[in-house]
C-alpha cells in the first residue's frame, strides 16, 4: 500500500470515530430529553403539543376563575363598605335642669358616611327618640343638633 492510500484509511476511521463519539453523545442527550419528559408527562406516553394544548386549556381556566374570584371580592368590598361599620355614642344634657347625662345620640354610618343618627332626649317627666337619616356626613330631611354632628364626626374618625 501506498502513503496515499494509508493516510485516506487513517482519515476514514478517523471520521467513523469522529461519528461514533457523536452518536453515542446524541443517544445520551436524547435520554436525558426522554427522561425530562417522562418527568413531565408523569410517565405517561403523551404527545408534547397535546400536552401543552392541555395545559394551555386549564391555563385559561384558571385565569378566568381568578377573574371570576377577583369581580366577586370587588362587588363583596362593594357591600362591605355600605355596611354600617362606623359607629359613635355622645352622652349630654338636653335640658338646663337634668343632669347626669340622660340625653344620648348614637351615629350608625358606612364608610362613606351614610347611615342614621338615633337621639334619645330624657326629660324630667319623658323621653323621646329621634331617627335622623345622614348622607355623606350630611343631614338627610331633618337638621342635626351639634350633639349628632359630634358623633358623626366621632364615628368617622375611628
Amino acid at each position: 500500500m501506498n502513503d496515499a492510500t494509508t493516510q485516506v484509511a487513517l482519515g476514514a476511521v478517523g471520521l467513523a470515530v469522529v461519528d461514533l463519539l457523536l452518536a453515542a453523545w446524541f443517544l445520551r442527550w436524547m435520554r436525558r430529553v426522554r427522561r425530562a419528559q417522562q418527568a413531565l408527562l408523569a410517565g405517561k406516553n403523551v404527545d408534547l403539543v397535546e400536552f401543552a394544548v392541555g395545559m394551555q386549556t386549564r391555563m385559561e381556566s384558571v385565569e378566568a376563575l381568578a377573574t371570576r374570584i377577583e369581580e366577586s371580592t370587588t362587588a363583596t368590598a362593594t357591600r362591605v363598605g355600605r355596611c354600617y361599620q362606623r359607629r359613635a355614642l355622645v352622652r349630654y344634657d338636653a335640658i338646663k335642669d337634668v343632669g347626669g347625662h340622660q340625653s344620648t345620640s348614637v351615629a350608625l354610618l358606612d364608610d362613606h358616611g351614610s347611615g342614621i343618627v338615633v337621639s334619645a332626649i330624657q326629660g324630667r317627666d319623658y323621653a323621646r327618640i329621634y331617627v335622623k337619616d345622614v348622607v355623606l356626613r350630611e343631614p338627610g330631611s331633618i337638621d342635626l343638633t351639634p350633639e349628632e354632628r359630634q358623633a358623626i364626626e366621632r364615628a368617622m374618625a375611628e
